[in-house]
C-alpha cells in the first residue's frame, strides 16, 4: 500500500491550503459568531472545484481521486470546520450516492449543478425519533394511484445545509413492515411545494453550517426522482455513509492539526517561571502525544481513502471497516487534541480572542454525526467478528 503523495496530490493540497488560509480563515470567526451561512465563500469553493472533487468532469466535477478529496478537506477544516462540513456533504453524502446509484438523467439534472457549486445539496436520513436505527422512521412515501409520483409526509431532523439546500437525497419509508428493508431513497427538489424548512438548530459548533428540520406535507416526488429501487434506501444510505466517514475523518485531522500548530506556536512564545512553557516536560509530553495521534489518524484516513479507490474498480471490495476505524480514531483524536490545546493556552484558550475554543467546539461534532463513536465501534467489531 503506497501512502506517498504524488506531485499532483501535493499541488492539490497546496492549492487548497492557499485558498483556505486566504479566503476562509479570515472570515471564520465572523460566521461562527453570527451563525450566518457563508454564501460567498461557498461560491468561491465551487469555482475552485471543491464541491465536486471526485465527480467526473462530464458531470461538472474535477474527476480527482479520494486522496485528493482527503487532502482538500484537511486544509479547509484547518481554516474552518463549518466550511469543510458543507464540502463534505456535497462530495460524500450527496454526490457519491448519485454517482453510484443515480440514472444518467438524474446525474445530469441533479448532480452537475451541485458539483459545480451552482446549487447546494443536502442529505436527510435522521428523524426526531430515528437516528442510527433507521428502521424506526416515521416519515412515509406513498405511491399515488396513478403510479407516476410519491406523496411524502413526515419530519426529518439535523439536515445539514437544510435551510439553504436546492436539492437533497432523502431516505423515507415506503414499506414500514419491512423496517430497514422498507426504506427508499429519493432525490428531492427542495424548491417545490410541500417542503417546509423548519427551525434552524442553535448549535454548539460548526455554527456557519446551516442545520434544520425539514417538514414534508403532501410533497409530490416524481417516480423518476426515486434513487435506486424501492427498499434499497438503507443499502444506499450505508454505502454513502462509508464515503462520508472518510470525509469526517479528514475534517477531524484538519481541526486537530490547526489546534496542534497553534499549541506549538504558543508553547514556543509563552514564558513562565523564567522559561518558555514548551521547555516544561509535562507540556512536552502533551505535544508529543498530540503529534503522534494526529499522524496515526492521518494514516488511517489515507488507508481508508486508498481502500475506497480500490473499491471503485472492484465491486467486491468494501471499505466499511477502514472508513469506520478512520472516523472513530480521527474524531476522538480531534476532541483530545483540541482539549489539550485549550489547556496549553490556559486562559487564552478559553477566550474568544483566539480560535482555540472554536476548534474545541467544532471538534465535538465529529464524534457524533455520520455515526457516533459508539456506532463506529459496533461496525468495527462486527466486521472483525464476521457478524
Amino acid at each position: 500500500m503506497d501512502l506517498q503523495l504524488s506531485e499532483e496530490h501535493k499541488m492539490i493540497r497546496d492549492m487548497a491550503r492557499e485558498f483556505a488560509q486566504n479566503e476562509i480563515a479570515p472570515v471564520a470567526a465572523h460566521f461562527d459568531e453570527t451563525g450566518e451561512f457563508p454564501y460567498e465563500t461557498v461560491k468561491k469553493m465551487g469555482a475552485q472545484g471543491f464541491m465536486g472533487i471526485e465527480v467526473p468532469e462530464e458531470y461538472g466535477g474535477q474527476g480527482l481521486d479520494t486522496i485528493s478529496y482527503v487532502l482538500a478537506m484537511i486544509e479547509i477544516a484547518k481554516a474552518d470546520v463549518s466550511h469543510s462540513t458543507i464540502v463534505s456533504v456535497h462530495n460524500s453524502l450527496y454526490a457519491h450516492g448519485l454517482l453510484k446509484f443515480g440514472t444518467e438523467e438524474q446525474k445530469q439534472k441533479f448532480l452537475s449543478p451541485v458539483a459545480r457549486g451552482k446549487k447546494i445539496g443536502a442529505y436527510s436520513l435522521t428523524e426526531p425519533t430515528s437516528g442510527s436505527d433507521a428502521g424506526t422512521m416515521k416519515s412515509r412515501a406513498v405511491r399515488s394511484s396513478r403510479g407516476d409520483h410519491y406523496v411524502i409526509n413526515g419530519v426529518k431532523s439535523w439536515v445539514t445545509s437544510g435551510p439553504v439546500a436546492d436539492a437533497m437525497v432523502l431516505f423515507t419509508m415506503t414499506d414500514p413492515a419491512k423496517k430497514q428493508r422498507g426504506v427508499t431513497a429519493f432525490i428531492i427538489d427542495a424548491n417545490q411545494p410541500g417542503l417546509v424548512r423548519g427551525k434552524k438548530e442553535p448549535k454548539l459548533g460548526i455554527r456557519a453550517s446551516a442545520t434544520s428540520e425539514i417538514i414534508f406535507e403532501d410533497y409530490k416526488c416524481p417516480v423518476e426522482n426515486r434513487l435506486g429501487e424501492e427498499g434499497e434506501g438503507f443499502k444506499i444510505a450505508m454505502t454513502v455513509l462509508d464515503a462520508g466517514r472518510i470525509g469526517i475523518a479528514s475534517q477531524a485531522v484538519g481541526v486537530a492539526e490547526a489546534a496542534f500548530e497553534a499549541a506549538v506556536k504558543y508553547a514556543n512564545e509563552r514564558e513562565a517561571f523564567g522559561q518558555k512553557i514548551g521547555q516544561f516536560q509535562g507540556l512536552q509530553w502533551m505535544i508529543a502525544d498530540m503529534k503522534t495521534r494526529i499522524e496515526a489518524a492521518r494514516m488511517l484516513t489515507y488507508s481508508a481513502a486508498l481502500k475506497k479507490m480500490e473499491a471503485k474498480h472492484n465491486p467486491n471490495i468494501r471499505y466499511t471497516l477502514e472508513a469506520s476505524m478512520a472516523k472513530l480514531f480521527a474524531s476522538e483524536t480531534a476532541m483530545w487534541v483540541t482539549e489539550k490545546a485549550v489547556q496549553i493556552h490556559g486562559g487564552m484558550g478559553y477566550s474568544k480572542e483566539l480560535p482555540i475554543e472554536r476548534y474545541f467546539r467544532d471538534a465535538k461534532i465529529t464524534e457524533i454525526y455520520e455515526g457516533t463513536s459508539e456506532i463506529q465501534r459496533l461496525v468495527i467489531a462486527r466486521n472483525v467478528l464476521g457478524l
